[in-house]
């Protein structure tokens, strides 16, 4: 040591320089070396990460597979229903409606019949709500003339119908016989009608009845005419439209009663003349409006497929109602699925957190585990989103049969399908893995030490701050946003309704835990007494996990809530509309004329028949208002009646509380349901502003306001005021008063009364039930009603079978422990029915008082009434319930008991 060091002492300068810069390159050597080494280790140790994760997802899925197929039949119902309600929406958007009358035209002109607002929104540019008319917006007959000069056109026809049926009861419609080759029709037999006094006959009407020459018996405008046939027309163009009967246009434009106006205008181009020159040269002619005082409708050149819309005016307004009540019960069927992805996504991880959190606590890395549950939530939302996506098409199909009519068929064009497959499925796999990382996450993030701990500690009683005040804030905002449901009307507030319901659902989801810690102090001490010894155990397992029970009756209060939210919407307004027209009616008998409605003629004979005190024909149409809502401009459309004053008090009464329904006379009054009256801050002597069905603009003055309206609508008109302005100026039904002391049979009397008016009329008891004073629920809205409740309602239990199942199928080792400590078969398995009805009671209840919310707000402020629910209906939520609990708890659990039930476990 000493000679080492007196060398070291010994050495020069210059020699330790040396030596010192060697050792300092090699140094750097050395470490550079070490770099490369480290640079290059941890590819390695990434293969082996990415080999090692691989390997822990396919041992999990293998020792998993029955959790993950519950997972995967949850997820794929989820991708199965939002792709179905993407087919059903991306073919209401291309849908028109069928060209069937104008199949021969080459174009039609016809007045717009969209209607439009523009407001400033508060601190916004201004906007432009719009919406489409209720009724048909007719054309000046002045125009004719213009469209008929244009260059390429050959010929240009007025087209009016009248609806009108046969001797014999069979619906058709009248046209003029220039308006035949619209079709086209083709004389097959005769010749054409030459005056008011012959018709040239559908073939269909004409098989097996009269020929050229003959008589027919029509009736056109209520009272019964003797007509000769001059001949008799057929077309290559099939179709369910009614057949037609053809009158000379005189004749015709007498009978549809408006002879300064036509429905629309029929054009036949010049041969060679395409289709974008004609609609170019024809609008270069026509008028910026259509001509009709009081209207600024628009005038619409229409080809192709568009001539469709011609034809049926209102089913583009029925489209539109029905993408407004799918795009909001979508967004309820979106949070559904997320919830329900989540939900199971979550338990599944959750149930396998000791085992997650033994392997970080033998060496796991957090990155390996990641890759690992993130490989397994891959692979499971590929299955599903397999599986969903089969499933989407024929589900979208049948919602689609259930939205499709004869006026506007949806179409399924070849890329639907696939796309709405793609979209369901695609939404799936993208969530499944963020989702099954975020459960994941607290065992991820421990280290090795605390995992150990970790693996077998119980699970935490209550959930975590964050999750805590979400759940408080989503509560609150559900509570409020229940009041949205205020400023709806009919099926739209229902809809409004069920969002409200469903950001409580999610709040309870978020604050499952500490609702279950509420239901256990009210149900447990109950459920120990009337249990024994599987009422104890129940209790107790439901007591050490809280988080699971919270899970397990999530699914039960999405179902009862959303399903209840539906069904009682809809009932709420009928029953008070029902109550509401009861206490209105006065009259005793009622008329009715089938489809096609009684002309005002039959109203008038009927006030004349002995024995009748008062007679009033109700024609039902709809206005258009123009209001703002939080700002923004909204355009509703509303329904009316159109009623006369003289003996209206004695058929009638809607319970006047301003003014004087003997004023409701002429073209410029109006009554004004109280409501409606205090949210345009209008009374008697006012002025409302409103556009009739066709679009007309009018400022009635308000003669009267009255508390009926839901079960009379919201407007009174005058009739004469609304039969200009209506597609059909036919009364739907003829309210009759007939006196106490009558001695004959005054039904009979009314029927003689109506006998020329067809044999369609009938004439019975007015009651509350029987007569439907408002407009009825559209069979539009009827299926959108039935795929919110069945189909969402369907999925919704399917979650809680595939829920309950996940978590029946994780607590294989809870139950072989009991049978190990002696629990018996019979008592473990009446510990799990126990546990079912708790679940499904705590489901039930706190469901129902989640839909309680929205519907009270809404019935309180709406209907005035509290919400109401058919007991029936609400006996076949909680019978449907309660068998996908014990469908979810009791089959898996018996379906384990060849190693739990089945004998005892050692």
């Amino acid at each position: 040591m000493k000679r080492r060091t007196g060398t070291a002492a010994q050495e020069s300068p210059e020699t330790r320089k040396r030596r010192t810069g060697t050792a300092a390159q090699e140094s750097s050597g050395a470490r550079k070396r070490r770099s490369g080494a480290a640079a290059r280790e941890p590819l390695g140790v990434r293969q082996g990460s990415r080999r090692a994760s691989a390997f822990l997802a396919r041992r999990s899925l293998a020792t998993h597979r029955r959790a993950w197929a519950a997972v995967i039949v949850a997820t794929g119902a989820a991708a199965a229903l939002i792709g179905a309600f993407a087919f059903v929406i991306g073919s209401l958007l291309v849908a028109a409606p069928p060209v069937q009358r104008y199949a021969g035209a080459d174009a039609v002109v016809a007045a717009d019949q969209k209607v439009s607002y523009t407001a400033k929104p508060w601190g916004s540019e201004p906007r432009t709500a719009t919406a489409y008319l209720p009724e048909r917006a007719r054309l000046d007959r002045s125009v004719l003339a213009a469209v008929a000069g244009a260059d390429g056109v050959a010929k240009a026809v007025a087209d009016d119908s009248v609806p009108l049926s046969t001797d014999d009861g069979r619906p058709a419609v009248g046209r003029s016989w220039p308006s035949a080759v619209l079709t086209p029709y083709e004389l097959a037999e005769g010749r054409a009608p030459r005056d008011a006094t012959e018709v040239v006959l559908d073939g269909s009407l004409a098989a097996g009845g009269p020929a050229p020459g003959e008589r027919v018996v029509l009736r056109a405008d209520g009272t019964a005419r003797t007509y000769t046939v001059s001949g008799i027309a057929r077309t290559g163009h099939g179709g369910d439209a009614p057949p037609a009967v053809f009158f000379t246009e005189p004749r015709l434009t007498a009978l549809a009663g408006h002879p300064g106006r036509i429905d629309a205008i029929g054009v036949v181009a010049e041969q060679g003349v395409s289709r974008d020159a004609l609609r170019d040269a024809i609008g270069s002619v026509l008028p910026e409006r259509s001509g009709v005082p009081g209207s600024d409708r628009g005038v619409r050149v229409l080809t192709g497929a568009e001539r469709g819309e011609a034809e049926h005016v209102d089913a583009l307004g029925g489209r539109g109602d029905q993408l407004a009540l799918l795009g909001s019960i979508g967004g309820t069927v979106l949070m559904v699925a997320l919830l329900v992805i989540a939900s199971t996504l979550s338990q599944a991880i959750h149930q396998r957190s000791g085992e997650l959190a033994l392997l970080r606590a033998v060496g796991a890395s957090p990155r390996q585990l990641r890759s690992a549950i993130g490989r397994e939530a891959g692979r499971v939302s590929a299955a599903a989103a397999l599986l969903g996506g089969i499933g989407a098409v024929p589900l979208g199909l049948a919602m689609r049969s259930l939205l499709t009519t004869e006026t506007l068929p949806l179409p399924v064009p070849w890329w639907l399908p696939p796309a709405a497959a793609l979209t369901g499925g695609l939404l799936v796999a993208l969530l499944a893995r963020p989702v099954a990382l975020l459960a994941a996450r607290g065992i991820t993030r421990l280290r090795p030490a605390a995992a150990l701990g970790a693996a077998t500690a119980d699970e935490p009683s209550e959930p975590g701050r964050f999750r805590t005040v979400a759940g408080v804030v989503l509560a609150f905002a559900g509570i409020s946003s229940a009041g949205v449901a205020t400023t709806q009307s009919g099926q739209a507030a229902g809809a409004a309704a069920s969002g409200a319901a469903m950001s409580l659902v999610i709040a309870v989801a978020l604050l499952g835990p500490r609702i279950s810690r509420i239901a256990l102090g009210v149900l447990g001490r109950p459920l120990r007494r009337a249990g024994g010894v599987s009422g104890f155990l129940a209790e107790r397992a439901a007591s050490a996990h809280t988080r699971r029970l919270a899970t397990a009756f999530t699914p039960i209060v999405l179902v009862v809530a959303f399903v209840c939210v539906q069904l009682a919407s809809g009932p709420t307004m009928e029953r008070a509309a029902g109550h509401q027209a009861s206490a209105a009616l006065r009259a005793d008998l009622v008329a009715t004329g089938g489809g096609a409605g009684l002309p005002a003629g039959a109203a008038r004979a009927v006030r004349e028949t002995p024995g009748v005190t008062a007679a009033t024909g109700v024609l039902r149409s709809a206005v258009v208002l123009a209001d703002r809502q939080a700002g923004e401009p909204v355009l509703t459309r509303l329904p009316v009646l159109g009623v006369e004053a003289r003996g209206l008090s004695g058929t009638l009464d809607p319970r006047v509380t301003a003014g004087d329904l003997d004023r409701l006379t002429g073209r410029d009054a109006v009554a004004v349901g109280a409501d409606r009256a205090k949210s345009l801050d209008v009374g008697p002597g006012d002025r409302v502003a409103l556009r009739l069905g066709d679009g007309t603009r009018v400022e009635p003055r308000v003669v009267a306001v009255y508390e009926h309206a839901l079960g009379l609508g919201e407007f009174l008109f005058p009739r004469e005021a609304l039969a200009g302005h209506v597609s059909v100026a036919r009364d739907q039904v003829v309210l009759i008063r007939t006196g106490a002391e009558s001695g004959a049979d005054p039904a009979a009397a009314v029927r003689e009364a109506l006998a020329p008016y067809g044999g369609g009329v009938t004439v019975r008891a007015a009651t509350g039930d029987d007569v439907a004073i408002a407009p009825p629920v559209s069979d539009g809205d009827n299926a959108v009603i039935v795929i919110g409740v069945g189909v969402i309602g369907g999925f919704a239990l399917l979650a809680v079978v595939s829920t309950l199942a996940l978590i029946t199928i994780g607590r294989r080792g809870e139950f072989r422990l009991l049978r190990m400590v002696g629990t018996g078969r019979r008592q473990l398995r009446r510990m799990l029915v126990l546990e079912t009805g708790l679940v499904t009671f705590a489901g039930l209840v706190i469901g129902t008082a989640v839909a309680a919310v929205p519907l009270t707000a809404f019935a309180v402020s709406v209907a005035g009434t509290a919400p109401y629910l058919p007991p029936a209906h609400f006996g076949v939520i909680a019978g449907a319930v309660a068998l996908a609990a014990a469908a979810g708890t009791l089959v898996p659990g018996a379906a384990g008991g060849r190693f739990v039930l089945g004998r005892r476990a050692v």
